[in-house]
């Protein structure tokens, strides 16, 4: 016997004459199946990025030859800063782009080089997460307009 292929088949209605109606088939292409995402337990997002500032702060004492990020920090925080933006840049045009894939790889990339810059500058992960307590229930407009205004830096300022 030979094995028939089985076409995915909905019914609609058909009107045959003025008053009676049947159904008739209609082809319905199948749905595209999205990607299984990998489970990721809650908890994983921040050992993650404590396993990671841990491993930069390591490296500091490292040899550049052996490690980027020893390289990185050897150049010293306005280096750091520059490849920090250009990474902050790519992440912009892969999420204006929609390119998802490419938006979440330099993603990573801009968090590995945001904690670069923060062990080049002296600053702790703790540091940060106790700015975002403090502003944590804060009306983002209220706590901008609560800021001192910023000091003028290489002739710029913030964008309000």
């Amino acid at each position: 016997m030979m094995a028939k292929a089985i076409k995915k088949v909905t019914l609609a209605k058909k009107t045959v004459g003025a008053k009676k109606t049947v159904a008739a088939k209609k082809d319905v292409p199948k749905p595209k199946a999205e990607p299984a995402r990998p489970y990721v337990p809650a908890d994983v997002t921040g050992e993650v990025l404590d396993r990671l500032w841990t491993v930069v702060m390591d490296r500091r004492s490292a040899d550049p030859a052996h490690s980027h990020s020893a390289r990185l920090l050897s150049r010293g925080v306005s280096k750091v800063a520059q490849k920090f933006g250009e990474e902050a840049v790519e992440c912009l045009i892969e999420a204006v782009t929609g390119n998802k894939a490419a938006l979440v790889a330099e993603s990573a990339d801009v968090l590995y080089h945001l904690m670069v810059m923060w062990v080049a500058a002296g600053i702790e992960p703790a540091d940060v997460w106790s700015e975002l307590g403090r502003r944590e229930g804060i009306s983002g407009i209220l706590e901008k307009a609560t800021r001192s205004r910023s000091p003028v830096v290489a002739g710029t300022t913030k964008i309000p």
